[in-house]
């Protein structure tokens, strides 16, 4: 059990959980909510809540991991960070912009489907973004596309947000289209959507996009993303590429299959 901001949470015992249905209970006032580590809406709403179970319980280090890759491909190329446009996709509550900040992007726009998030980070890092914006990748706006297109990014990143349903392939598309020619392209994913057997459409992405030059992968490295509520690793990818192409529709036919 542990207090936050007036609320106190409570942690069940568990000796095997999967990943997408780990939970706690909130409480606040006498009352208790069953919250699953999943119910990012639910969890952003309570200040401290996202840093304390991810990063500090559960040990997750995906922002540092995949940014400092980041920065270590650029610095192998001649490049630096100061020119570095970049669009972090499932931004959530601003923990990659954070890291991208702090290895010394230009330029971080986030995009998010939860209107949470982005109160999140304008109550805890609202100097982190230059734009904020709500909007669903598989259906944006017209407005929020106009906004976005000014930036020319050469840099999409997405850390923690892919899988789960979260953000489908369509969305990672949608972000993708956004970046520059020979722009640069960050993320992370569970080592079990990048296996063969895999049905998020992920593994059958990536291998699209690099068939056909599309996407050039420069890294992919295993690490332990955090650990599992049961106490168990739980392993991820770090992936770094440069963008080659554009990504046609045919390329995103029959990936939920």
């Amino acid at each position: 059990m542990v207090t936050l901001n007036e609320h106190t949470i409570h942690f069940p015992k568990v000796e095997a959980i999967e990943q997408g249905e780990e939970y706690v209970f909130v409480e606040q006032d006498g009352n208790r909510e069953k919250v699953r580590f999943h119910d990012y809406d639910k969890i952003y709403e309570v200040p401290g809540l996202y840093e304390y179970l991810f990063y500090d319980r559960y040990k997750c280090n995906s922002p540092e991991v995949v940014c400092n890759l980041l920065k270590n491909h650029l610095r192998d190329r001649g490049s630096d960070e100061s020119g570095f446009k970049v669009l972090d996709v499932g931004a959530g509550n601003g923990m990659v912009g954070e890291q991208l900040s702090i290895i010394g992007a230009d330029t971080i726009v986030g995009i998010d489907i939860i209107e949470q998030a982005k109160a999140a980070v304008l109550r805890d890092r609202p100097d982190v973004y230059k734009e904020y914006h709500i909007a669903d990748l598989t259906d944006i706006p017209s407005k929020v596309e106009d906004s976005l297109s000014k930036f020319s990014f050469n840099c999409m990143t997405v850390v923690a947000a892919l899988g789960f349903g979260d953000i489908p392939p369509q969305a990672f598309a949608g972000g993708f289209d956004m970046v520059a020619p020979q722009g640069w392209v960050a993320f992370n994913i569970k080592e079990d959507f990048v296996a063969d057997d895999d049905r998020s459409g992920f593994s059958r992405l990536i291998g699209r996009l690099e068939s056909n030059g599309v996407l050039d992968l420069q890294e992919k490295h295993r690490y332990r993303h955090r650990f599992c509520q049961d106490g168990d690793p739980l392993y991820y990818y770090a992936v770094i590429g440069q963008k080659c192409g554009e990504i046609e529709e045919a390329m995103l036919t029959g990936l939920d299959a």
